[in-house]
């Protein structure tokens, strides 16, 4: 896969699942304008309404502040509902389900997190809760340390 804008393009319609509360997430067009203006890797939480792992994500390891600040500051953030019944359009004009984007990801669950480049290409994609340890170190990858 050459990069995430290949795989899941533009969200379609308004988010309907739950991003952790206090966090600029925004939808993906926004999201890799913002990125690519900035110059900032894009944060891509995809999560799903009802997934119990993304609401104990969202209460456990989004609720630190230190990880909040550190992410607000170093990656532009986006949100993607994963529902199944959910549609997002590829580049090619080509409109999937959120199922059929979980394959196409490689992961059959949510939460699922993956940071790309503000051009769209894929450093490192992780699935499943994670805390803030985790994502500590994931910050420190992703920006080189």
């Amino acid at each position: 896969m050459r990069g995430l804008m290949a795989v899941c393009g533009r969200s379609a319609g308004v988010m309907l699942a739950d991003p952790p509360s206090g966090y600029d997430f925004v939808g993906f067009d926004a999201g890799l304008a913002a990125a690519q203006a900035s110059g900032k890797p894009v944060f891509l939480y995809f999560g799903r309404y009802g997934c119990a792992w993304c609401e104990h994500t969202n209460r456990k390891t989004f609720s630190d502040p230190e990880l909040k600040k550190r992410y607000s500051a170093h990656y532009v953030l986006v949100y993607v509902d994963a529902e199944p019944g959910r549609r997002v359009t590829l580049p090619s004009g080509e409109r999937i389900t959120g199922t059929e984007l979980g394959t196409r990801l490689n992961t059959f669950a949510t939460p699922l997190f993956v940071c790309v480049t503000p051009q769209g290409e894929k450093i490192m994609q992780v699935p499943g809760f994670k805390t803030v340890l985790d994502f500590r170190d994931y910050d420190r990858y992703v920006r080189g340390g």
